[in-house]
């Protein structure tokens, strides 16, 4: 029996290779904005960070995950508190 075309029979795919790039590239932006907001006490910037590492586990459309990654890494880049 072949498991990838009973997974897909499923519904469930793999994801391509421009949403696992998406997926790494905003989870190590999160990961460095958690560290910087953890050690300078910007909560902000702390919260955007847990945020863009945990958002990829709920997108599945590579369009919206860098949408939505985008506009994150935004909200830290003007982050000035």
């Amino acid at each position: 029996m072949d498991t990838l075309s009973s997974l897909q029979s499923l519904g469930l795919e793999l994801p391509g290779p421009a949403y696992l790039f998406g997926a790494i590239v905003f989870g190590l932006i999160g990961l460095a904005a958690f560290r910087s907001g953890r050690k300078s006490g910007h909560r902000t910037r702390l919260w955007l960070g847990v945020a863009l590492m945990a958002y990829p586990y709920a997108v599945s459309a590579t369009w919206l995950l860098y949408i939505v990654g985008l506009a994150l890494c935004a909200g830290i880049y003007f982050d000035r508190s």
